[in-house]
């Protein structure tokens, strides 16, 4: 549904710019963003929605940390594992359900105010608050954060059965001589791709691993 017609006067927020912008990247795919196609369902010109972003790179910003409104605001005096499960949990399920974003903004920083304040500066002030050292809060984050967008950038969930079907018909087209194992058990191999339990194993592992090398 288009918004009210706005004047030149009254540019929409960014937060609404946003919110339109997702909903272009969920409906149509990512390839179908644009700074006019967010402005046809704002009712705007092509020119306001530029000039409130500034470029594309402002507008996958404003993107990206309006879903960071999302993530929770977790008790400093939570358990670092309990808290830092909560937080990447969050984190994932969010981009889960944006995997278009997550695919445009691979290669760029992530480094909105929401997302700082709600992901990366608590949860680096909450590890070094538990013992560990700047470098090392730094390096776990990074970790838990690369296999999260992994996580999410490499699997359709929000199309499982056609993620599914895409590698159904890759694995059948291998030459089983020469892929044994892909060709041979893809009834194994196909359910892990979109099975949400290979991530939140994974992170649990990291934090598992991360206790116990830094905090004793």
């Amino acid at each position: 549904m288009r918004q009210k017609k706005r004047t030149a006067a009254d540019p929409p927020a960014l937060d609404t710019i946003a919110v339109a912008a997702l909903s272009v990247i969920d409906e149509e795919g990512p390839e179908a963003l644009s700074f006019r196609a967010v402005a046809q369902r704002l009712d705007v010109s092509h020119a306001t929605v530029f000039r409130r972003c500034g470029d594309f790179d402002g507008l996958l910003n404003a993107c990206a940390d309006h879903l960071a409104t999302l993530l929770p605001r977790v008790p400093q005096d939570t358990d670092w594992a309990a808290a830092t499960e909560t937080r990447f949990t969050a984190l994932y399920e969010v981009l889960v359900r944006h995997p278009g974003l997550a695919a445009l903004r691979a290669g760029r920083s992530w480094f909105g105010p929401q997302l700082l304040s709600r992901l990366v500066e608590p949860q680096l002030a909450q590890s070094v608050a538990a013992g560990m050292t700047p470098a090392a809060a730094i390096q776990v984050y990074r970790r838990l954060y690369l296999l999260t967008l992994g996580a999410v950038a490499f699997v359709d969930h929000q199309d499982e059965k056609r993620a599914l079907a895409t590698a159904r018909t890759a694995l059948a087209a291998l030459d089983p001589e020469e892929f044994p194992v892909l060709s041979g058990q893809r009834d194994v191999v196909l359910p892990a791709l979109t099975d949400h339990r290979v991530y939140y194993d994974g992170l649990r592992q990291l934090i598992r691993a991360a206790a116990a090398e830094h905090l004793g």
